[in-house]
């Protein structure tokens, strides 16, 4: 019999429930990053990418945050304070990241940042994955995924905290399937899903599938014209037939 986890499988290692994946907006959100080392760099890089207002508190500044302070032409959407954690100040902020080193600060800062109703991620090893509210709380709420990213098209891999090493070893090998193309088909799609929604029609009875798969060489081949006058005509030919009824949006 397998055991192994599945989708519909409710347990992970070691009968432990599994994290729920999510696509969290934080565009404009403010964020804090405690810690200002190679761990926190790369988080608040995570955050400017999608568009966060973040502050960054540590008593030492580590030369990647360094780096991303003097790119970043306005203190607008990163501030540094460099200090010591000041408590309870996670709990004024929406998101909290803490990777610090040092257990003792990490730990209250997350305990704030759940006394505040602020999600938090705790990146020292020791704490592990994501605790969940009433499930080993100290250890946070969230976990960062590897990501791969094409224009508006992101694949993330989680393992739960469980390797942080796998995760980016599936995403590399995913990145190979989700190339630039997939940015250029996502934006094409877009543009004329929303024309024919604009129009008063209807997208429900595409074959989706099939017509990426016919888009995808086009694509790759730089035929945009062709690819964009292809996906017009398969989706005036799909609005011609009644849906189905058990069709999902796409």
């Amino acid at each position: 019999m397998d055991t192994h986890p599945t989708d519909s499988d409710p347990e992970g290692i070691g009968g432990a429930p599994l994290s729920l994946p999510l696509v969290m907006g934080v565009q404009g959100a403010p964020c804090l990053v405690v810690g200002a080392g190679p761990v926190a760099a790369r988080k608040v890089r995570s955050l400017l990418d999608a568009g966060a207002v973040v502050t960054v508190v540590a008593p030492e500044i580590g030369d990647e945050v360094r780096a991303l302070v003097d790119a970043v032409p306005s203190q607008e959407v990163l501030t540094l304070h460099v200090r010591t954690y000041a408590p309870p100040e996670a709990a004024d902020y929406l998101f909290v990241v803490t990777a610090t080193g040092d257990s003792a600060v990490d730990a209250r800062v997350t305990s704030d940042a759940l006394a505040g109703g602020a999600l938090i991620n705790r990146a020292d090893a020791a704490a592990g994955a994501a605790g969940g509210y009433g499930r080993r709380p100290m250890a946070g709420t969230v976990v960062f995924p590897a990501v791969h990213r094409a224009g508006p098209v992101s694949v993330a891999v989680s393992t739960d905290g469980s390797s942080p090493a796998l995760a980016r070893w599936i995403r590399d090998r995913v990145a190979v399937v989700v190339g630039p193309e997939m940015a250029t088909l996502a934006t094409l799609v877009a543009e004329s899903r929303r024309a024919a929604l604009e129009a008063g029609g209807t997208v429900d009875a595409v074959d989706w599938p099939g017509v990426f798969d016919e888009l995808v060489p086009l694509i790759a081949d730089g035929r945009l014209d062709e690819a964009r006058s292809l996906l017009s005509s398969r989706i005036v030919a799909a609005g011609r037939q009644p849906p189905h009824q058990d069709r999902q949006h796409r």
